[in-house]
């Protein structure tokens, strides 16, 4: 991160009329606004003295004018051509030194320019024109400088993080640095990608942001200032910064740097493989399945990101070993509105979002129909977006027991069907479960006793099944009986035996539990 950027005010490119106004020297001739005063937040592109009549036509836009006037004194209509003159050329202002020319101010220039829209400016008392326009233009040239500096200085920071094989956050951490707003990052359809900023200002941002979003395509002000994302002809995105508080050009100039900087980012692949969408998917159910966050504050967050919360029936699930791309493919080939995220361990979390009316068990079961080779686990619909972590939990945990080797499962697997392999899962940090699981095992918990194993876990699932567990093991069933009795001799047991199996099936289910 580099280090704390000068204050944003300082860095505008330009003075504000306003600003020229509230100069020392300035305000030492007593300086009266006198038509024009809604439009003093002009830009001072430059500061120009001049006496000539056609003053126009040496003006090229966004200079202030200095004259005492002396050439139109006595000639309404002169003076009346003279305002109309800087107002095609686009000046800024014009300021009008009191005196021998005009002892007051003229009402024909006063009526003309207030007409224009164009700030005049009267100075009761002389006033050296020189040392303004040495001082004004020496303000400007170091303003410009300092722009130059910080669109430069912005831009090899990102450079830097890109280079350095950066993901989309880092640099969206130091453009909401450099800006002191929240930053975000949204696709053509408004849905929020990413994020970046104070977290109690960005949140403040995402609860509005339905509304922000419907005037995402009207002019900018402020403080929103926005910088369109794509290449090639084709746009695919926006980068927004939300209530800058400095000057807008340098608000542009920064939004326009990182947009740059995003599009190289996309464009070289980042760090990873998920797309910014996936990227924000994956950040938001991850911190719903870990509880971290309290899901009132993700809620904005998720409606940004397009998916439907008011009254709603939310649908948990976990699938392991599926593609997320599969799955969202799925979901749109459904119309099911939700959200899919790869988490750790080869899990990928599905979040629906389904209407009150609608049969949640049918659409469930109808969408892991779909899938090929894997098993969804899911949780107990919701209906309070506060509910919603626990849900993910609750089918986290139901996807690790039948990871842990459950048999014969429904296609919908939930947290009724893992029985006490659920349990088990649940308890398998226990020191006193690791403890038990050990001692009941022990005989077989050694290199040479790992087909054994096998053999054991087979037998007890398929609740000691011996031709089943003969025919999976593909071995005869007199040599399946001599690994049986193999097993009861290293371990010491009557298989036979109701309590002393569920004892070695209970330890089985521990021990498995935790080398998962």
């Amino acid at each position: 991160m580099s280090t704390t950027p000068e204050p944003l005010e300082s860095l505008a490119p330009t003075l504000s009329v306003r600003q020229v106004l509230m100069l020392e020297r300035v305000l030492a001739g007593e300086p009266e606004v006198v038509a024009g005063a809604g439009q003093l937040d002009r830009a001072v592109r430059w500061v120009h003295v001049a006496e000539a009549a056609d003053v126009g036509v040496m003006l090229s836009g966004g200079e202030m004018v200095l004259t005492t006037g002396v050439l139109l004194a006595g000639d309404d209509g002169k003076q009346a051509e003279y305002i109309q003159s800087l107002h095609r050329a686009e000046a800024a202002a014009v300021v009008l030194g009191l005196g021998r020319a005009f002892p007051a101010p003229p009402d024909v220039m006063r009526r003309a320019a207030e007409r224009c829209g164009l700030p005049m400016v009267v100075l009761h008392r002389p006033f050296p024109f020189a040392e303004l326009t040495e001082e004004v233009q020496a303000r400007l040239v170091r303003r410009k400088f300092a722009a130059v500096s910080m669109s430069e200085a912005v831009r090899t920071a990102l450079t830097g993080l890109i280079t350095a094989g950066a993901p989309l956050q880092h640099l969206l951490d130091e453009i909401a640095h450099h800006s002191g707003c929240p930053v975000v990052v949204t696709n053509l359809a408004h849905r929020v990608l990413a994020t970046a900023g104070e977290r109690s200002a960005v949140d403040d941002v995402l609860r509005d942001w339905e509304r922000i979003a419907r005037q995402a395509g009207g002019s900018e002000g402020d403080g929103w200032i926005r910088a369109e994302l794509g290449g090639r002809g084709e746009r695919w995105g926006q980068i927004m910064l939300c209530g800058y508080r400095g000057d807008t050009a340098t608000g542009r100039l920064l939004a326009d740097r990182a947009a740059e900087s995003l599009v190289l980012h996309r464009m070289l692949g980042g760090t990873s493989a998920h797309s910014w969408e996936e990227q924000s998917a994956q950040s938001l159910l991850t911190d719903l399945v870990s509880g971290v966050v309290p899901a009132r504050q993700l809620l904005p967050r998720a409606r940004a990101a397009g998916l439907p919360v008011n009254r709603r029936t939310f649908v948990p699930l976990v699938v392991r070993h599926g593609d997320p791309a599969e799955l969202d493919r799925v979901l749109r080939l459904l119309g099911l509105p939700g959200i899919v995220a790869e988490l750790a361990d080869g899990a990928t979390a599905v979040l629906l979002s389904l209407a009150r009316d609608q049969d949640a068990a049918v659409l469930t079961a109808n969408f892991a129909a779909r899938l090929t080779q894997t098993v969804v686990a899911a949780a107990d619909p919701r209906t309070a977006w506060d509910d919603v972590p626990a849900g993910m939990r609750e089918a986290r945990h139901v996807a690790d027991a039948v990871a842990s080797g459950a048999l014969d499962l429904p296609a919908v697997v939930r947290l009724k069907d893992v029985h006490l392999r659920g349990l088990i899962r649940l308890l398998r940090d226990d020191p006193h479960v690791q403890s038990f699981a050990e001692r009941e095992l022990d005989g077989l918990l050694c290199a040479a006793g790992d087909d054994l194993l096998a053999v054991l876990r087979t037998y007890l699932a398929t609740g000691r099944n011996k031709s089943r567990t003969a025919q999976l093991h593909h071995v005869s069933r007199p040599a399946l009986y001599r690994r049986l009795e193999a097993i009861q001799g290293r371990l010491g047991v009557d298989l036979d035996d109701f309590e002393q199996a569920a004892s070695v099936h209970i330890a089985l289910l521990a021990h498995d539990a935790q080398q998962a």
